[in-house]
Protein backbone atom coordinates (compact mmCIF):
# COMPACT_ATOMS: atom_id res chain seq x y z
CA UNK A 1 0.00 0.00 0.00
CA UNK A 2 1.69 3.40 -1.23
CA UNK A 3 1.34 6.58 0.92
CA UNK A 4 -1.68 8.18 -0.45
CA UNK A 5 -3.63 5.06 -0.28
CA UNK A 6 -2.78 5.19 3.52
CA UNK A 7 -3.78 9.00 3.44
CA UNK A 8 -7.27 8.07 1.49
CA UNK A 9 -7.63 5.70 4.34
CA UNK A 10 -6.97 7.34 7.79
CA UNK A 11 -8.99 10.79 6.69
CA UNK A 12 -11.96 8.89 5.64
CA UNK A 13 -11.92 6.79 9.10
CA UNK A 14 -11.76 10.34 10.76
CA UNK A 15 -14.30 11.71 8.71
CA UNK A 16 -16.46 8.28 9.63
CA UNK A 17 -15.71 8.55 13.21
CA UNK A 18 -16.84 12.20 13.18
CA UNK A 19 -20.39 11.47 12.06
CA UNK A 20 -20.41 8.36 14.83
CA UNK A 21 -19.80 10.93 17.28
CA UNK A 22 -21.99 13.59 16.40
CA UNK A 23 -25.01 11.38 15.97
CA UNK A 24 -24.47 9.52 19.25
CA UNK A 25 -23.72 13.30 20.95
CA UNK A 26 -27.11 14.38 19.59
CA UNK A 27 -29.18 11.47 20.35
CA UNK A 28 -28.61 11.89 23.86
CA UNK A 29 -28.69 15.96 24.08
CA UNK A 30 -31.30 16.60 21.83
CA UNK A 31 -29.94 19.37 20.03
CA UNK A 32 -27.53 19.74 16.45
CA UNK A 33 -24.46 20.51 15.96
CA UNK A 34 -23.48 23.46 14.09
CA UNK A 35 -20.68 22.94 11.01
CA UNK A 36 -18.52 25.26 9.38
CA UNK A 37 -15.72 24.59 7.32
CA UNK A 38 -12.58 26.44 6.92
CA UNK A 39 -9.36 26.53 4.65
CA UNK A 40 -5.81 26.04 5.37
CA UNK A 41 -3.35 28.66 4.62
CA UNK A 42 -1.47 26.21 2.14
CA UNK A 43 -3.64 23.36 1.39
CA UNK A 44 -6.68 21.13 2.34
CA UNK A 45 -8.98 22.64 5.61
CA UNK A 46 -11.37 21.26 7.49
CA UNK A 47 -14.60 21.17 9.83
CA UNK A 48 -15.29 22.05 12.70
CA UNK A 49 -18.80 20.77 14.62
CA UNK A 50 -20.02 22.28 17.91
CA UNK A 51 -23.11 21.74 19.91
CA UNK A 52 -24.73 23.80 22.74
CA UNK A 53 -27.41 21.63 24.51
CA UNK A 54 -29.06 20.64 27.40
CA UNK A 55 -26.17 18.36 28.22
CA UNK A 56 -23.38 19.37 26.54
CA UNK A 57 -22.39 23.05 27.87
CA UNK A 58 -20.25 23.03 24.80
CA UNK A 59 -18.75 20.23 22.71
CA UNK A 60 -16.72 20.36 19.60
CA UNK A 61 -15.95 17.54 17.08
CA UNK A 62 -13.49 18.76 14.15
CA UNK A 63 -11.41 16.75 11.70
CA UNK A 64 -8.66 18.44 9.68
CA UNK A 65 -6.68 16.98 6.54
CA UNK A 66 -4.40 19.42 5.85
CA UNK A 67 -1.05 19.84 4.12
CA UNK A 68 2.27 22.47 3.90
CA UNK A 69 5.64 23.33 4.72
CA UNK A 70 6.92 23.65 8.76
CA UNK A 71 8.61 27.37 9.35
CA UNK A 72 12.53 27.28 10.04
CA UNK A 73 11.59 27.68 13.48
CA UNK A 74 9.42 24.77 14.41
CA UNK A 75 10.21 21.83 12.00
CA UNK A 76 13.62 20.79 13.96
CA UNK A 77 11.11 20.01 16.87
CA UNK A 78 9.17 17.16 14.37
CA UNK A 79 9.95 13.95 13.66
CA UNK A 80 10.99 13.21 9.40
CA UNK A 81 12.28 17.08 8.94
CA UNK A 82 15.60 15.87 8.33
CA UNK A 83 15.54 16.55 4.37
CA UNK A 84 12.49 18.24 4.10
CA UNK A 85 9.65 20.84 5.71
CA UNK A 86 6.53 19.30 3.88
CA UNK A 87 4.30 18.13 5.78
CA UNK A 88 0.59 16.13 5.55
CA UNK A 89 -1.82 15.62 8.40
CA UNK A 90 -5.33 14.55 9.00
CA UNK A 91 -6.83 13.78 12.46
CA UNK A 92 -10.52 14.08 14.56
CA UNK A 93 -9.98 15.92 17.92
CA UNK A 94 -12.83 16.17 20.48
CA UNK A 95 -13.76 18.12 23.65
CA UNK A 96 -16.52 17.69 25.78
CA UNK A 97 -17.75 20.24 28.57
CA UNK A 98 -21.10 19.52 30.09
CA UNK A 99 -23.57 21.78 32.42
CA UNK A 100 -22.91 18.99 35.10
CA UNK A 101 -20.34 18.85 37.17
CA UNK A 102 -20.91 15.28 38.15
CA UNK A 103 -20.19 14.33 34.39
CA UNK A 104 -16.49 14.55 33.35
CA UNK A 105 -14.88 16.48 31.10
CA UNK A 106 -13.57 14.08 27.91
CA UNK A 107 -10.91 14.85 25.18
CA UNK A 108 -9.97 12.80 22.49
CA UNK A 109 -8.10 12.82 19.20
CA UNK A 110 -5.74 10.97 16.98
CA UNK A 111 -4.03 12.14 13.68
CA UNK A 112 -1.61 10.66 11.31
CA UNK A 113 0.84 12.49 10.11
CA UNK A 114 3.38 12.61 7.31
CA UNK A 115 6.63 14.44 6.84
CA UNK A 116 10.06 12.47 5.87
CA UNK A 117 8.56 9.63 7.77
CA UNK A 118 4.93 8.51 9.00
CA UNK A 119 3.79 7.32 12.25
CA UNK A 120 0.16 7.85 14.39
CA UNK A 121 -1.19 9.48 17.70
CA UNK A 122 -3.32 10.56 19.79
CA UNK A 123 -5.59 9.22 22.84
CA UNK A 124 -8.42 9.83 25.17
CA UNK A 125 -8.81 11.18 28.99
CA UNK A 126 -11.29 12.12 31.60
CA UNK A 127 -11.12 14.86 33.71
CA UNK A 128 -13.95 14.93 36.17
CA UNK A 129 -14.39 18.18 38.77
CA UNK A 130 -16.07 15.36 40.91
CA UNK A 131 -14.32 11.99 40.86
CA UNK A 132 -17.23 8.95 40.08
CA UNK A 133 -14.53 5.98 40.50
CA UNK A 134 -16.98 3.56 39.08
CA UNK A 135 -16.86 5.78 35.85
CA UNK A 136 -13.64 6.76 35.62
CA UNK A 137 -12.69 2.69 36.04
CA UNK A 138 -15.07 2.07 32.76
CA UNK A 139 -13.22 4.51 30.69
CA UNK A 140 -9.91 3.05 31.49
CA UNK A 141 -11.24 -0.72 31.02
CA UNK A 142 -12.47 0.47 27.72
CA UNK A 143 -9.09 2.49 26.92
CA UNK A 144 -7.10 -1.04 27.80
CA UNK A 145 -9.82 -3.09 25.52
CA UNK A 146 -8.71 -0.79 22.84
CA UNK A 147 -4.99 -1.43 23.41
CA UNK A 148 -5.16 -5.25 24.52
CA UNK A 149 -6.66 -5.59 20.80
CA UNK A 150 -3.25 -4.13 19.53
CA UNK A 151 -0.54 -5.46 21.97
CA UNK A 152 -1.24 -6.39 25.82
CA UNK A 153 1.93 -3.91 26.62
CA UNK A 154 0.40 -1.02 25.13
CA UNK A 155 -2.31 -0.47 27.74
CA UNK A 156 0.02 0.45 30.50
CA UNK A 157 2.79 2.33 28.14
CA UNK A 158 0.31 5.07 27.38
CA UNK A 159 -1.24 5.23 30.46
CA UNK A 160 1.89 6.33 31.71
CA UNK A 161 2.71 8.43 28.72
CA UNK A 162 -0.94 9.99 29.81
CA UNK A 163 -0.25 10.78 32.97
CA UNK A 164 3.20 12.35 32.68
CA UNK A 165 2.08 14.48 29.26
CA UNK A 166 -1.61 15.96 31.13
CA UNK A 167 0.41 17.18 33.94
CA UNK A 168 0.31 21.11 35.09
CA UNK A 169 4.24 21.35 36.25
CA UNK A 170 3.23 24.54 37.18
CA UNK A 171 0.86 23.91 39.91
CA UNK A 172 2.18 20.11 40.17
CA UNK A 173 -0.98 18.49 39.98
CA UNK A 174 -2.79 16.00 37.20
CA UNK A 175 -5.46 17.55 34.71
CA UNK A 176 -7.61 14.57 35.12
CA UNK A 177 -7.92 10.75 35.94
CA UNK A 178 -5.79 10.20 32.91
CA UNK A 179 -6.63 7.51 30.12
CA UNK A 180 -4.23 7.08 27.02
CA UNK A 181 -1.47 8.89 25.26
CA UNK A 182 0.11 7.92 22.09
CA UNK A 183 2.84 9.21 20.33
CA UNK A 184 4.87 8.14 17.09
CA UNK A 185 3.15 5.04 16.58
CA UNK A 186 4.90 3.19 13.50
CA UNK A 187 5.42 -0.38 13.69
CA UNK A 188 5.83 -3.82 10.74
CA UNK A 189 2.33 -3.17 10.14
CA UNK A 190 0.81 0.11 8.99
CA UNK A 191 -2.60 -1.70 8.64
CA UNK A 192 -2.20 -3.05 12.37
CA UNK A 193 -0.96 0.26 13.41
CA UNK A 194 -4.02 1.81 11.68
CA UNK A 195 -6.82 -1.14 13.15
CA UNK A 196 -5.66 0.10 16.69
CA UNK A 197 -6.22 3.41 16.11
CA UNK A 198 -9.97 3.02 15.19
CA UNK A 199 -10.37 0.70 18.05
CA UNK A 200 -9.08 3.62 20.32
CA UNK A 201 -12.01 5.72 18.52
CA UNK A 202 -14.88 2.96 18.78
CA UNK A 203 -13.71 2.14 22.61
CA UNK A 204 -13.65 6.01 23.32
CA UNK A 205 -17.41 6.94 21.77
CA UNK A 206 -18.63 3.94 23.91
CA UNK A 207 -16.61 4.72 27.13
CA UNK A 208 -17.94 8.75 26.58
CA UNK A 209 -21.72 7.81 25.58
CA UNK A 210 -22.03 5.13 28.23
CA UNK A 211 -20.65 7.25 31.06
CA UNK A 212 -22.20 10.14 29.85
CA UNK A 213 -25.90 8.79 30.13
CA UNK A 214 -25.27 7.20 33.57
CA UNK A 215 -24.72 10.43 34.95
CA UNK A 216 -26.41 13.03 33.05
CA UNK A 217 -29.58 13.35 35.21
CA UNK A 218 -27.93 13.16 38.69
CA UNK A 219 -28.60 16.51 41.05
CA UNK A 220 -25.99 18.83 41.49
CA UNK A 221 -25.36 22.08 43.79
CA UNK A 222 -24.16 25.21 42.86
CA UNK A 223 -21.04 25.21 45.11
CA UNK A 224 -20.38 21.95 42.74
CA UNK A 225 -20.77 23.77 39.51
CA UNK A 226 -18.69 26.71 41.20
CA UNK A 227 -15.56 23.56 41.83
CA UNK A 228 -16.33 22.59 38.19
CA UNK A 229 -15.39 26.35 36.73
CA UNK A 230 -12.35 26.31 39.02
CA UNK A 231 -11.25 22.99 37.40
CA UNK A 232 -11.90 24.57 33.95
CA UNK A 233 -9.78 26.93 34.53
CA UNK A 234 -6.39 24.13 35.06
CA UNK A 235 -8.27 22.90 31.93
CA UNK A 236 -7.27 26.36 30.08
CA UNK A 237 -3.93 26.80 31.72
CA UNK A 238 -2.50 23.07 30.42
CA UNK A 239 -3.58 23.99 26.68
CA UNK A 240 -2.76 27.59 26.41
CA UNK A 241 0.97 26.51 28.49
CA UNK A 242 1.47 23.06 27.68
CA UNK A 243 -0.21 21.44 24.98
CA UNK A 244 1.76 20.56 22.11
CA UNK A 245 -1.69 19.91 19.39
CA UNK A 246 -2.01 24.04 20.50
CA UNK A 247 1.32 25.08 19.37
CA UNK A 248 1.02 22.83 16.36
CA UNK A 249 -1.76 24.04 14.71
CA UNK A 250 -0.77 27.56 15.94
CA UNK A 251 3.11 27.06 14.24
CA UNK A 252 1.29 25.19 10.77
CA UNK A 253 -1.20 28.26 9.92
CA UNK A 254 -4.54 26.28 11.16
CA UNK A 255 -7.94 28.06 11.70
CA UNK A 256 -7.96 29.68 15.22
CA UNK A 257 -11.20 28.81 16.49
CA UNK A 258 -10.71 25.05 15.64
CA UNK A 259 -7.43 25.44 17.50
CA UNK A 260 -9.12 26.83 20.60
CA UNK A 261 -12.22 24.61 20.28
CA UNK A 262 -10.91 22.88 23.78
CA UNK A 263 -11.86 26.20 25.19
CA UNK A 264 -14.74 26.25 28.08
CA UNK A 265 -17.47 28.33 27.20
CA UNK A 266 -16.85 29.40 31.27
CA UNK A 267 -14.20 29.19 33.73
CA UNK A 268 -12.86 30.85 36.84
CA UNK A 269 -9.91 31.33 38.85
CA UNK A 270 -9.94 31.79 42.95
Amino acid sequence: MDIEEKKKLASSWFRELRDSFCKEFEAIDGSKFERKHWDHKFSGGGEMSIMKGDVFEKVGVNISTVSGQFGDDFKSQVQGTEESSEYWASGISLVAHMHSPKVPAFHFNTRFIVTGDSWFGGGGDITPTIVPKKEVDFFHACMKEACDSADEDYYQIYKEACDEYFYLPHRSEARGEGGIFIDHLKTDSWNDDFSFIQEVGKSTLKAITTIIKNLKDESWTEEEKDQQLIKRGRYVEFNLIWDRGTTFGLKTGGNIDAILMSMPPNAKWN
